[in-house]
């Protein structure tokens, strides 16, 4: 396993180490600045799947971590990972507290260099944070994606008939995991971050506190998972369309708006959620339009911007150093 490097001098902007798995001291920075961020800004700063992968040794293939300190406290938090041939994501945060003082330039120098040259870089601003136009501004990055965060405020919506010869169950851990897994990878092959689940990313959200069995629909044909309508509950109280599914040879029979409704009569009737959010790209228009006819409305975005590692020069805040 590749060891830990020393990413930049301890200076006036601190000291970054970029590391493939998180010592518990490093872990309580990560934490420590996640938690100051998302309190701050009223939203995370990385996102689920990111927060899954923040565990003490714990390493995940093609995952790195970034870790800030500023005057030997926390001072930001960045992940990195490998999405393809040059090609990664990242998500990062600053310590509120320390906003404007040169530390977010410096991470973000610090993820294109540890990307490598060449490498091209989406930088994920969740809830279009301001300060990651600013940055987006700077290092002269393409905005890429859009994601809306939609939400539903209103009166539980009618039962939707299911396409014929299909029936409604709901999942049974430890039984149905595998067979989830390749509809999941079937109806989301166009989708590299859902349809790339394996079985480690399914075990970590079954054994996520906000799991409920009860509210993880599968439909299926003839005894084979079909379709599947994952919902969720935030500790907030809100509702979620954590994941809908459609097998493609049942796409366009109507099986993916009944699974919804189902989702949401049950959030709605059981969980007795205030309201119910769901995300979807805005280059989706069909499955917009849908949402939109369901009663949902654009409440925000999170924005994706792409740079290319090899844009960042050869100054003192992209050498990579080994650990000495």
């Amino acid at each position: 396993m590749e060891t830990a490097e020393h990413l930049s001098r301890a200076d006036d902007q601190g000291r970054i180490l970029a590391t493939d798995s998180l010592t518990p001291e490093q872990l309580d920075v990560a934490r420590a600045v996640l938690t100051a961020a998302a309190r701050a800004d009223g939203r995370e700063a990385v996102s689920e799947a990111g927060r899954l992968r923040i565990k003490a040794d714990s390493p995940r293939p093609g995952v790195r971590h970034l870790v800030q300190t500023y005057a030997d406290a926390p001072g930001g938090y960045a992940q990195l990972e490998s999405t393809g041939p040059a090609a990664a994501a990242a998500e990062l945060a600053v310590l509120p507290a320390l906003r404007g003082r040169g530390l977010g330039h410096r991470l973000v120098d610090q993820v294109l260099a540890a990307a490598g040259p060449g490498t091209s870089v989406d930088f994920w601003a969740h809830g279009g944070h301001p300060a990651a136009g600013r940055l987006a501004e700077v290092y002269g990055a393409e905005l890429v994606r859009e994601l809306r965060q939609m939400r539903r405020i209103g009166d539980v919506p009618e039962e939707v008939p299911l396409p014929a010869g299909i029936g409604l169950s709901t999942f049974r851990p430890g039984e149905d995991d595998e067979a989830w897994l390749r509809l999941n990878a079937l109806a989301f092959a166009h989708h590299p971050e859902q349809g790339g689940w394996t079985a480690d990313d399914l075990a970590d959200r079954l054994a996520e506190p906000w799991f409920d069995a009860a509210g993880f629909f599968l439909a299926t044909r003839d005894g084979e998972p079909v379709g599947f309508h994952w919902t969720k509950v935030h500790p907030d109280g809100l509702g979620e369309v954590y994941v809908v599914g459609v097998a493609p040879g049942e796409q366009g029979s109507g099986l993916g708006r009944a699974l919804t409704a189902a989702g949401l009569r049950y959030l709605l009737l059981e969980r007795n959620v205030p309201a119910v959010l769901l995300y979807v790209d805005a280059d989706n228009p069909a499955a917009v339009r849908v949402y939109e006819r369901l009663g949902f409305a654009v409440h925000e975005v999170d924005l994706m911007y792409r740079v290319q590692a090899a844009a960042v020069g050869a100054g003192p805040h992209s050498r990579v150093q080994p650990q000495g």
